[in-house]
């Protein structure tokens, strides 16, 4: 089989229908480290009502939060891959497993070169020309993720999901965001503008207030509603950060081997935040009180699975982090980090913002 070159937000289909979302940029030989996005109604059912997909063919549903591991882990274990600097299995899909792929960028080309055959694509167009226009960008800088990806969205409730290739190009849309938020007549406003997008929400994280998360979320800047004058609809939108492929690096092979070292409660101040916008999130911290395992040495980094916590804080601001423990062994060096993951104490997990350290 052809060698295949993926990165984040890149999808992967099965044989049996099941969607994977290609997870960071660092993997294994003979596969890749994924997320569990989609299944479809044969597979898998949700009783959420937002999982609910169709393209009018198959219905889908969309997991949440660590639905898609418990689901992995009971009923296709063979898409858990072999992770060797943690000794033990992940989620992933093999190369020989790959039915199909489908690239963001390659669908968004596709959708902005044909006739617009309904209103969300429509709207699509014109939110890709103001912010392409007013940023700089090209179309190339830009791809598609979710329902729009897949051809299972609504046109009348769907969201855009567009992700923006390249660190540079992030922060140039942010500014772009940004103004366009300020200016009362532009059709763009801040999703997290107010609490309203988590009103009456089941709030399972137990570390991180629901206030909290509007803060973290608001500032991020990516999360955006746009009322669309012409369907007179307000569409949620996102602006996905994924890394240019002159920016990714695969380093699997200098990893020899990382292992847990138990819980971790601490504050520490971020020193570097340039991989801080990316799956996985990745901080250089340096401590400041160790609450909880206070023995550990040469903590460096804190590294995020979870997308509540990407962007969570920015460099010279303290956080306080709960987490796993882990230490890192290198071909070069040994560390330690804390890690927020899927697995055991899931909703325990927190990277915050914080105006109490003492």
């Amino acid at each position: 089989m052809a060698i295949i070159k993926l990165r984040d937000r890149d999808a992967i289909l099965t044989q049996e229908g099941l969607i994977f979302r290609v997870l960071g940029y660092t993997h294994p030989s003979e596969g890749f480290i994924c997320d569990l996005e989609y299944s479809p109604a044969k597979l898998f059912k949700s009783d959420n009502p937002k999982a609910y997909r169709t393209d009018g063919k198959q219905v889908f549903y969309k997991f949440y939060e660590d639905e898609g591991w418990s689901f992995i882990q009971k009923q296709f274990p063979r898409y858990m891959i072999f992770y060797a600097p943690l000794n033990r299995k992940v989620i992933g899909v093999k190369c020989d497993s790959v039915a199909e792929v489908r690239k963001p960028e390659e669908v968004l080309k596709r959708l902005v070169e044909t006739v617009p055959k309904d209103e969300l694509v429509k709207a699509l167009k014109m939110v890709l020309k103001v912010t392409v226009e007013d940023s700089g960008l090209s179309v190339d800088d830009f791809g598609v993720f979710g329902s729009l990806l897949h051809g299972f969205y609504h046109p009348k409730f769907s969201d855009i999901d567009l992700i923006v290739y390249g660190r540079g190009n992030l922060a140039r849309v942010r500014e772009v965001l940004q103004e366009l938020y300020a200016d009362a007549i532009s059709g763009f406003s801040n999703e997290f503008e107010n609490d309203a997008p988590i009103k009456g929400k089941h709030w399972r994280f137990k570390n991180i207030s629901l206030k909290e998360f509007v803060w973290h979320q608001k500032r991020k800047l990516i999360y955006g509603v746009f009322y669309d004058s012409v369907s007179g609809r307000t569409i949620k939108l996102e602006f996905e950060p994924v890394k240019n492929w002159n920016e990714t690096r695969d380093g699997y092979e200098e990893i020899k081997r990382i292992t847990r070292k138990g819980w971790i409660k601490a504050f520490m101040r971020v020193t570097d935040d340039s991989d801080a916008v990316f799956m996985p999130s990745v901080y250089a911290v340096e401590p400041l009180k160790i609450v909880e395992n206070t023995r550990v040495e040469n903590l460096k980094r804190i590294v995020s699975y979870l997308e509540e916590f990407r962007m969570q804080a920015w460099k010279d601001e303290v956080v306080y982090v709960e987490g796993n423990l882990e230490k890192v062994e290198t071909n070069r060096e040994s560390f330690h980090q804390v890690t927020l993951t899927y697995g055991p104490r899931y909703y325990e997990q927190v990277l915050k913002v914080t105006r109490h350290f003492v």
